[in-house]
């Protein structure tokens, strides 16, 4: 089998070299070319091009499936629509129309904060962000596009694992936190959400829509306060509510991964973020930097 990366990053990476593992050719795309020689060493193929500039994508290979995971760099000059949207529109016109399957990661971004109720893949999309609806936006770009009947769409909740700990540094440092603790949490340790997208392309049929979580949607103050202990770190201070409103809140939905447990056989590494938070602190994966990725 032959893949196509788009996107080696946080997760992007760990799914490549778990398809690399399995004994795969995978070709693995960067704007870098300081990264060449870094991932030839790992066995990856890589392809110096850039999904905001068509003309770089004009050689891209004859391959059986295709995982975009493009993530935004707030350093970029481009917008997130430029890359989420038109970024996914230059990759699907490049590409060999040989392609099997394509994947494409998005976000239960698109389903807006919520207002605390369950949602699925029947709930329809409501973004309220740049980034939720750019997500949707290019969702129903590659419905709409050639590769529709071989794509899958997997809506991922907020991703933690090393160097990913939301709220570590407020935690960490004391300081009062302008959320909602009543409000939830929806969350992915990396190693499942990496073992899912392998584990998607090996056994679901084409097309697919799944919204991936641990199934175990948590309560900010409930987090915090497990994250707290862990860390050995002072108990959440909450501001009160009259600040909150004037701040950002976060989310407020229950994702259900009901369809992805009963369709996909996978065995869980991280069943819930309990455990997946503890094997973080044990190993000392964490850092104090603020990286709130939860949805």
């Amino acid at each position: 089998m032959r893949a196509l990366v788009f996107g080696c990053g946080y997760l992007g990476s760990r799914v490549a070299h778990r398809w690399r593992e399995d004994g795969h050719e995978v070709f693995a795309v960067t704007r870098s070319p300081r990264r060449v020689d870094e991932w030839q060493a790992e066995g990856l193929r890589p392809l110096v091009a850039d999904v905001t500039d068509p003309a770089s994508l004009a050689a891209l290979p004859e391959v059986n499936q295709v995982l975009f995971a493009v993530g935004y760099d707030r350093q970029a000059k481009h917008s997130q629509e430029e890359v989420y949207v038109d970024g996914l529109a230059h990759v699907l016109s490049a590409l060999p129309e040989g392609l099997e399957r394509f994947i494409y990661i998005s976000s239960t971004g698109v389903y807006g904060p919520g207002d605390g109720g369950e949602i699925d893949e029947r709930t329809p999309p409501a973004p309220t962000t740049t980034g939720g609806r750019a997500c949707l936006a290019a969702e129903n770009l590659l419905r709409q596009s050639r590769f529709a009947e071989r794509s899958i769409v997997l809506r991922l909740a907020g991703i933690y694992g090393p160097g990913r700990l939301p709220r570590s540094r407020e935690l960490l440092s004391g300081q009062p936190l302008a959320i909602d603790p009543a409000s939830y949490l929806n969350l992915i340790h990396v190693e499942d959400a990496a073992g899912i997208v392998t584990e998607v392309a090996r056994q679901i049929p084409t097309p697919a829509l799944f919204c991936v979580s641990d199934g175990n949607p948590v309560t900010r103050e409930e987090y915090l306060g497990l994250l707290a202990e862990l860390l050995q770190a002072p108990r959440p201070v909450f501001d009160p509510p009259e600040k909150m409103a004037l701040q950002r809140r976060g989310g407020n939905k229950l994702v259900s991964n009901a369809r992805l447990v009963r369709e996909l056989e996978y065995a869980w590494k991280y069943p819930s973020y309990r455990e997946g938070l503890a094997a973080l602190v044990e190993a000392g994966e964490f850092n104090g930097r603020r990286t709130d990725t939860a949805k």
